[in-house]
This record gives C-alpha cells, structure tokens and sequence, in this order.
C-alpha cells in the first residue's frame, strides 16, 4: 500500500498547487482589469493631444527643437521594461533576448550604453552582464505612475539635449489582447515629427485659433509633455502584458493540474482495484487448501 500512500499525497500535492496557481490567476486577471481601466482613462487625453500636434503639423510649419535633432550616434540610452517577479510565461526572457539582439547587431559597444532597467528581472541581467545602469527602478514596474516616469523623459531629454547620449532606445511588451503581448522596440530620441504629419487632408488648426507665439514654438513646447506621456504610455503597455502573461501562464499551470490530477486518480484508482483483487485472490486461494 506503500505506492498508494505515495500517489495520494501526490494528488494532494498538486490539488494544493493548483489553489496557488488559481488564484495567481484572479489576481493577474484583477490587476489587468485595473490597468485597462487606467489605459481607457489615459486615451481621451492622448488622443487629443496627438491631434493637437497633428493639426499643427497640417501647416507644414518648420519645427526647432534640440529633440528632433539626429547626429552621429556614439552613445545611446536604452530603456527596457521587464516585471519584479516571474511565474509570467515568457515575458522576462522575451525582454532579455532583445537586449542580447540589441547587442548583437548594435555597432556600439555594449560599455556605451545607459540602461535604465525598470523591473528587478532585467535590472539583475544588465548588473550580471556588468553594464552601466542610471538606477533602480523596481518600484515603477508594480506600481506604475506619471510622476516616475516623467522624471525619467525630463532626464533623458536633458541628456539628450547637452548630448550625453545620441539616441534613446525602448524596449518593452505592447499589449494587443489578453492572448496577445508584442515585444517592442523602438527609438525614443530623437523624436520622429513626422508620424504626426497627417497623410490625408485634415482641418488646420489655426482656421479655428489664434496662435502666439507661432506654431512652430507651441509644438516646441508640447514636445516635453508629448515624450513624457509616451514613455508613461510605454509602461503601462508593459504593465499590461506583464499582467495579461501572467494571467495567461497561471490559466495553463491549473489546467495542466487539473490533467494531473485527473491522470494520478486514475492511476490511485487502478492500483487500489489490483491491490483489492490480490487481497481477494489471496483469500480465495487460502480458503482452497
């Protein structure tokens, strides 16, 4: 009866993990509602200010700022966004290949690079790898807020402005869908005026307002609150996918318990029947003598 106690505690096992895994799971799922509601709050703002600028840009109008300016690139920042724990499928490792790549096709040598790691997972791979990190930013990747991350974009633009750096670079998860996190990378600075010039004919924006002191200056001057929206926007993208994965990983952990547990019944159910029926044949073989 030895492997009959064996197999029991095993189905207790696993009925136990699966509770944990469960409710990982409703919690994953609570988060992701929450962070959604934070993106929908988010959007009639964004929406309004990229339509601010793209109106703007429909008059063709000459911009100048240190921000939109390319160069030579020496040196670049890189901001990669990861989560503070695992249990969240491939979500981690996805981020750490795409620093690898970024090494790997980068002509700059990994030492000139400024890492700005948000998430303990990546923060302890780029300490491990030995490269220059600007701090620690464990606590934006669970609790995510503008305040953080402005100070970040406002730091970046700085560098980027005294040419510190010759490019920004981000790397993090753009959520689709629960069932969908596209791993994205792509450049910050300098900032691409162009991807808000309107393809088709739009309403101009100085038909219907009186600008001072000119376009060109307004533009200048929404294009430090644009960049910090961005990169908030960036983070809880991240957010999102960190939640959605993790969500997702848990969902596929109870089920493969549950096809675990249904598997080790089986297998408790059909040794109980043979050591039954060893017991009965041993008696009746007794009883024959």
């Amino acid at each position: 009866m030895g492997s009959l106690r064996e197999v029991k505690n095993r189905i207790s096992s696993v009925k136990n993990t699966r509770k944990i895994t469960s409710a990982m799971r409703l919690v994953a799922s609570s988060k992701l509602t929450r962070v959604e509601g934070i993106i929908a709050n988010m959007v009639p703002y964004q929406v309004k200010l990229d339509d601010i600028v793209g109106k703007l840009m429909a008059s063709d109008v000459s911009v100048q700022s240190p921000f939109i300016q390319s160069r030579e690139i020496k040196r670049i920042a890189v901001v990669v966004i990861s989560s503070n724990t695992t249990l969240c499928g491939g979500f981690n490792s996805n981020v750490v290949r795409a620093v690898n790549s970024l090494f790997a096709k980068s002509t700059i040598d990994p030492d000139s690079m400024l890492f700005y790691p948000i998430g303990k997972k990546i923060e302890e791979y780029i300490l491990k790898k030995g490269l220059p990190v600007a701090g620690s930013y464990q606590e934006l990747a669970d609790k995510p807020n503008y305040k953080g991350m402005r100070e970040i974009a406002y730091e970046l633009m700085r560098k980027y402005k005294n040419k510190e750096i010759d490019q920004v670079l981000l790397i993090y998860h753009h959520f689709k869908s629960l069932g969908s996190q596209e791993l994205t990378e792509e450049i910050y600075l300098p900032f691409d005026m162009d991807k808000y010039r309107p393809t088709e004919e739009v309403e101009v924006v100085n038909s219907d307002y009186i600008i001072e002191p000119s376009e060109a200056e307004l533009i200048a001057e929404l294009l430090p609150k644009v960049l910090s929206q961005k990169l908030f926007t960036v983070l809880i993208d991240s957010n999102a996918s960190e939640h959605a994965a993790r969500s997702l990983a848990m969902k596929s952990a109870t089920d493969n318990a549950n096809d675990l547990i249904d598997d080790l019944t089986l297998q408790y159910n059909k040794s109980r029947q043979q050591a039954i029926t060893n017991e009965l044949l041993d008696i009746v073989g007794g009883s024959m003598r």
